[in-house]
């Protein structure tokens, strides 16, 4: 391991993917050269001697294909990527693609300094000369343009600055209405050329493509290709064209599959979950529903307690799961709704905290509904999300932990798109607590379908866990679950009991018992003492996070 890639390793603590990755690229950048002089045939015939996975770059420049699993952490790929080309002095200068506005919002915080999941923390290089950050909003002012190309000096400018681009796909390939061209490529008179014409003349401009199979389309090929780049690095965890006909890249020169990000334990572990004995030809569609609902709660409020349990026990941040029903259309989405917040659904445990999410709008209703599924995340009401379609990239949650898929058949259940998206870490690595490292997917109509497809050896479920009295999760027969909490409860006197009986799920109860008197009697004192509750949760929070 050379110098550049041991420092790049330790400092931004890289994954074994992610190192082998950056290992593949520093290889390949010993063997053949970038820019003008490159022999596009010539560089092909030397990669693929190397390593004989890749068939062709299928571009008009090196363009090269990482597949990663969902989680494993392509954002933190990409930062080591621009450090070592910066390092090795192959370029000053960065496009970072991104296919939607939701994952654009998300670069650009990733890549602006002094954020959380800042990319380039721990670099020497760029602790004091931090790269500047170009996007679709700020790139007019022109401070994507070198100094020695306006012919004037900008105060404090370094000319060693890395300068990285973040841009939608959108931004440099939509037709605005009137068969204008995009902003981009308009004239900008300060440089007498477009932004866009300005970057395609740069010398040694890299490409970084997050979620490359959305940019295969005629219209996304042509706008990259304009950009003359002189190396293509693609990321993505499904390598393959958009559509029904869907082909695989030929261009892949490093494979990381889900199977083994969960042998090497970098995300969750999923798995599938019935009751003991149970055969769905007994019941109707109907009662199948009612039941994964019942069940899917039963799962929730374990890993909710369990959760809470670790967290006090190693002093870590509380994580707050959620669980996702995965609806048939909008219709079903809404009855389920209904169902889940009615008051014989757990005595109305879940009024209010239900959301249904559509993601089969195009544009931008789409990007507004992956927007309100990000902010589950951090929701302190929210606790069940019932979303329809497939979900989109961009969401990348750490605290779903249930999945309860209703009317979808076992290869639809077993997609990346559905299980991928539950599978992030919360403590960005597993923590040996069994329940805080599962997904667990509710599917008893599917759940021998699913366990016959876990004998592929490329199936990345294998686990397999009963819901219900002397099942793997059974809350105790007598088992007392507060909604709300014990302290809400002493402060308003809002008591909600809830009770296990031997043959049938968890099911709340009116139970006769002698509540204690509240606290506080009045309506507004009551709220005030709640308010001043969830102030306090808040901070709680924030004292354990890192």
């Amino acid at each position: 391991m050379n110098r550049e890639i041991n420092l790049i390793t330790n400092r931004l603590s890289l994954r074994k993917p992610q190192r082998e990755s950056l290992e593949i690229l520093a290889d390949i950048l010993d063997q053949i050269i970038l820019g003008e002089n490159n022999d596009l045939l010539q560089s092909l015939e030397i990669i693929k001697n190397l390593y004989p996975t890749i068939q062709e770059f299928e571009r008009n420049f090196p363009s090269l294909c990482f597949a990663l699993a969902t989680g494993v952490g392509k954002t933190r790929l990409m930062g080591a990527f621009i450090t070592y080309l910066y390092l090795i002095g192959k370029s000053r200068h960065f496009f970072v693609l991104a296919p939607n506005l939701t994952i654009y919002n998300k670069l650009i915080q990733d890549f602006t300094a002094n954020t959380p999941k800042y990319v380039f923390k721990g670099i020497p290089e760029f602790n004091l000369n931090s790269p500047i950050v170009i996007t679709g909003e700020n790139y007019e002012d022109g401070r994507g343009v070198r100094v020695e190309v306006l012919g004037q000096g900008r105060l404090f400018e370094n000319e060693k600055t890395v300068h990285i681009n973040i841009f939608n796909i959108s931004k440099i390939n939509s037709e605005v209405r009137g068969g204008k061209e995009p902003k981009i490529k308009r004239l900008q008179e300060y440089i007498g050329q477009s932004y866009f014409e300005y970057l395609s003349e740069l010398k040694d401009l890299v490409l970084l493509m997050d979620e490359a199979h959305r940019y295969r389309a005629s219209a996304g090929i042509k706008a990259i290709e304009e950009l003359k780049p002189i190396l293509g690095l693609e990321l993505t965890a499904t390598p393959k064209t958009v559509g029904s006909k869907s082909v695989e890249f030929k261009n892949i020169i490093y494979s990381y599959s889900l199977a083994y990000a969960l042998q090497d334990g970098f995300v969750k572990e999923p798995a599938v979950a019935t009751r003991k004995n149970f055969r769905p030809e007994n019941y109707s569609s109907e009662q199948i529903q009612t039941i994964k609902l019942e069940d899917g709660i039963t799962n929730h409020e374990y890993v909710k307690k369990t959760l809470e349990e670790y967290a006090e026990t190693n002093n870590v941040a509380k994580v707050k799961p959620f669980i996702l029903v995965v609806a048939q259309d909008t219709n079903h989405a809404k009855e389920i709704r209904t169902i889940i917040e009615s008051t014989d659904f757990f005595a109305g445990a879940y009024i209010g905290k239900v959301i249904e999410i559509y993601t089969n709008q195009s544009g931008t209703e789409s990007e507004e509904a992956t927007q309100k599924l990000l902010e589950v995340e951090t929701s302190e009401e929210i606790e069940i999300v019932i979303h329809v379609n497939k979900l989109k990239e961009g969401w990348d949650v750490t605290n779903l932990y249930t999945i309860i898929p209703l009317r979808a058949s076992a290869s639809e259940i077993l997609t990346e798109q559905t299980i991928g998206r539950g599978l992030r870490l919360p403590y960005g690595k597993r923590t040996g607590n069994e329940t805080c490292d599962r997904l667990t997917i509710i599917a008893h109509d599917k759940f021998q379908e699913i366990v016959d497809q876990a004998n592929n050896p490329n199936s990345i479920i294998r686990k397999q866990i009963t819901i219900g009295i002397d099942g793997d999760i059974s809350p105790e027969k007598t088992q007392s679950l507060t909604v709300p909490s014990v302290v809400e409860s002493l402060l308003t006197g809002n008591f909600s009991t809830f009770q296990q009986s031997p043959d049938q799920p968890l099911k709340p109860v009116n139970a006769n018992i002698p509540q204690p008197e509240p606290l506080f009697k009045t309506p507004q004192a009551q709220n005030i003492a709640l308010a001043v509750m969830e102030v306090t949760k808040k901070y709680e929070y924030l004292a354990n996070s890192e």
